[in-house]
């Protein structure tokens, strides 16, 4: 299976504080679900190819919660939490998100595995925030840098049949 290039999409709504990731990818949703739910699949693509990803706390299902690192030589950089509220196998995630370094940003985000011809799948992210502000701050993090690099890790992991 050859691979195409996804443009990942990156939309910051101008009424209300979110953000939106759309992407395509070249594999059945089951597979990208999986990819999603998974701890041992979920850190090899999570976050920018700079760093490794520990799972800390992983209870992937409806009322669980979960927890991991970024390292970088051998250290920690950051770390993250949340809960799984919703967990509808192949169809939807809807989780809370927060950066251990702004414990009172919490994110709901909520996935959805759209099926689309050819055996592909659209994944988009919603992500809520409290305010324009703290949208705007992961806006100027470098998260795009992250999620590009990781969704082309998930490409990789995908190809590899994961």
């Amino acid at each position: 299976m050859t691979m195409t290039k996804h443009e990942t999409e990156i939309v910051a709504d101008e009424k209300v504080p979110t953000i939106q990731i759309i992407r395509e990818f070249d594999a059945a949703p089951e597979q990208v679900f999986r990819a999603h739910i998974d701890p041992e699949l979920y850190r090899q693509w999570i976050g920018p190819r700079s760093v490794t990803t520990r799972i800390t706390r992983w209870d992937g299902r409806t009322g669980g919660a979960w927890a991991f690192a970024n390292d970088r030589g051998g250290e920690e950089i950051a770390s993250f939490y949340g809960s799984f509220h919703e967990v509808r196998p192949h169809e939807r995630i809807v989780w809370t998100f927060t950066y251990e370094g702004e414990p009172d940003s919490v994110a709901l985000e909520t996935l959805t595995f759209e099926r689309l011809e050819g055996g592909r799948t659209r994944l988009k992210a919603l992500s809520v925030v409290k305010d324009f502000e703290t949208r705007d701050g992961i806006l100027s993090s470098g998260m795009d840098v992250g999620v590009n690099e990781g969704y082309d890790k998930l490409d990789e992991l995908l190809t590899k049949g994961a």
